[in-house]
């Protein structure tokens, strides 16, 4: 990418179109194109076709999205599949309208089967049967991948798909009713500690293994496919390899912050897929991986989540 390109992030205000708003300005691009909700609603059709006409940019991050755990997932199922599809479908042909030729749509690790081979592959996408508690958002996602994939196709465009891990990090979401597992836990456990809770309660089992993925090397890996001008399209996992139970999670969460109570399971709670960790082999073998170690990230999200509920 040349320095002065137009680069259009949507989603500039979320966790992830944050970071890769940071990783652009340290990396010295300095044309960047930016639009709240309040200026550009993404689900409107005409909104986003006129935007883009207008502006025309060179390369479009599409990092809007509508996202949450599994408790959002499930209660929200309509907004999450009509959201996500609306966002992704206007802003991918109103890019290709305006000749857009690159694009880097960021999809989910929940477009797997539920029970697919571990770890898992590119080519296991449509294998089997989805986790039914986030199964709106990952169709939503699936469909965003496969617009892309034919409009390469049929179009000649240069769009490329990241699969990113669980993310966590700085401008994560920690309400409560709506977030990812690990900021909902350094929430909990921060406010345990406050009142002197003598346990700390986590939904589940504790048994489920995840992969957890720091935000800002997600956003390296962003800009690091752009720059690749001759990867041209394809499906590319993104994370670091590696799992953990929730409950080691929760034990690494409770250390960060200091709570030095009792860590109890709810078991009568879902505990979603019972494991998810991804093959980032493809990732690899361009030369990319990630940086940042699992308690060195959470310490780093627990500043955060300090500087926010603190300040």
């Amino acid at each position: 990418m040349d320095k002065n390109a137009k680069i259009y992030v949507a989603g500039h205000r979320g966790m992830v179109g944050s970071a890769i708003i940071r990783r652009l300005q340290v990396a010295g691009y300095t044309n960047l194109l930016m639009r709240a909700h309040s200026e550009l609603d993404l689900t409107r059709q005409l909104q986003v076709e006129q935007f883009l006409s207008a502006e025309k940019p060179d390369y479009v991050f599409l990092a809007a999205a509508k996202v949450g755990g599994i408790n959002a997932n499930n209660t929200y199922r309509g907004e999450f599949i009509y959201q996500n599809l609306m966002m992704e479908s206007n802003i991918v042909n109103a890019a290709w309208l305006a000749g857009v030729k690159r694009i880097l749509f960021l999809g989910s690790s929940c477009i797997y089967p539920r029970d697919c081979p571990q770890p898992i592959c590119e080519e296991y996408l449509l294998s089997g049967s989805l986790e039914q508690t986030n199964e709106p958002y990952a169709i939503a996602k699936i469909a965003g991948i496969k617009l892309c994939e034919n409009y390469n196709r049929q179009y000649g465009t240069q769009y490329v798909s990241v699969m990113p891990t669980n993310l966590y990090g700085p401008n994560d979401n920690y309400d409560l009713a709506n977030s990812h597992v690990l900021p909902a836990l350094i929430r909990k456990a921060h406010e345990a500690k406050l009142r002197g809770n003598p346990r700390f309660e986590v939904w589940g089992t504790g048994n489920p293994k995840r992969e957890f993925l720091y935000v800002d090397d997600m956003a390296d890996a962003c800009v690091y496919l752009m720059e690749k001008e001759d990867v041209t399209d394809g499906l590319f996992n993104v994370g670091t390899g590696l799992d953990v139970t929730i409950r080691e999670l929760a034990e690494t969460v409770m250390d960060v912050v200091g709570f030095r109570g009792a860590l109890v399971f709810d078991a009568s709670k879902p505990d979603g897929t019972p494991r998810k960790l991804l093959n980032v082999n493809r990732m690899g073998e361009l030369g990319w991986r990630s940086q940042t170690v699992l308690l060195e990230g959470i310490s780093k999200t627990y500043s955060d989540f300090l500087n926010k509920f603190t300040a």
